[in-house]
């Protein structure tokens, strides 16, 4: 009998250790320089291009992923947020907040094409909808969002959204889904009538910033920088199925299906990254260290790779440090 009970207890030590060992989790590779001083926001990857742009102070930088080396700059603006890319028209757009605009720019030569005037202001978020074919670009300052046609390069619509909009997601079927940082709630878009149809409370979230979607499994995921909580929400009823513990300071989040992965990146310098064991059960598997105030991100879908933009700043301030802006390249093994 004791042999036999031996011979479990090796048994599962060795299952356990060889689940261990497989188990995978994101370990720092690199470290890109970028040039220029300034502040920063958003990332975006244009996944068929192969290419990065971070927001930075008044200008985008663009990294090439395939050599991780920065090819050019898009400058000359005054106050840079967002960016959207539409590949059908090899063009690009960025939010300047600070002049109320909307720059499109060639997404081949990094030269602007126009800069497009909007009604309202302080333009920030900024998506791509493929079902409509239409960049909307959402106002922190005016409770808005303004749509823009990227053929005709003009403003053509205007939603109200009753709040103060964060980031914005499309489900790809004309929803666009949108967190109201002030209000607490989320609302849903009818991006063919410019009407919204929903508003959910994301109660107990408080100032919900960041948003992704598990189209797959009509999930939301939201992350919120009052009670340090990530929501998991219905995208169908606007339910909150559960609120997991984050860091604090969060700003984005991103769901990697392939690998049933919810990440976000918080400004207290980690990133909290969920396993996804089912639409509505979540584990925590990693506490990722990264940088104080590193609270935006992008993945590389094809390579899974995760990128935070982020300066130093001197001890105990929100001074950065001059020229020291750059990118954090982590892989997950």
């Amino acid at each position: 009998m004791k042999r036999i009970t031996l011979f479990f207890i090796c048994i599962s030590v060795f299952v356990l250790n060889s689940l261990s060992s497989s188990a995978q989790n994101y370990v720092l590779d690199k470290t890109i320089a970028i040039p220029g001083n300034g502040g920063y926001d958003y990332a975006f990857i244009d996944q068929v291009n192969h290419h990065l742009y971070t927001s930075h102070g008044t200008a985008v930088n663009v990294i090439d992923l395939q050599t991780e080396k920065v090819i050019g700059t898009i400058s000359g603006m005054k106050g840079v947020h967002g960016i959207a890319i539409s590949n059908e028209l090899g063009r690009g757009f960025i939010t300047d907040g600070k002049a109320n605009a909307v720059v499109a720019f060639d997404i081949n030569t990094l030269q602007i094409i126009k800069t497009i005037p909007i009604t309202g202001k302080g333009p920030d978020g900024i998506i791509y909808e493929p079902f409509t074919k239409k960049i909307f670009a959402f106002e922190g300052d005016s409770n808005s969002a303004v749509v823009i046609d990227p053929q005709s390069l003009s403003q053509t619509g205007t939603v109200d959204l009753g709040g103060g909009p964060e980031f914005a997601v499309a489900d790809g079927n004309g929803l666009i889904y949108d967190n109201l940082e002030d209000k607490s709630s989320l609302v849903v878009i009818d991006a063919n009538t410019l009407k919204v149809i929903h508003t959910y409370p994301l109660t107990p979230c408080g100032g919900p910033t960041g948003l992704a979607m598990d189209k797959d499994n009509q999930r939301l995921f939201t992350v919120c920088r009052e009670n340090k909580g990530m929501s998991v929400i219905d995208a169908a009823t606007g339910k909150v199925v559960q609120t997991l513990p984050i860091g604090a300071g969060v700003d984005a989040v991103i769901y990697d299906a392939p690998n049933k992965l919810v990440i976000a990146s918080n400004g207290d310098g980690t990133a909290t990254i969920f396993k996804q064991n089912s639409a509505d059960n979540y584990e925590l598997v990693q506490t990722l260290k990264t940088q104080y105030r590193a609270k935006t991100m992008a993945m590389d879908a094809s390579t899974h790779k995760l990128y935070f933009p982020v300066a130093d700043f001197q001890p105990g301030t929100k001074t950065q440090v001059p020229d020291s802006f750059k990118v954090l390249v982590y892989t997950l093994k």
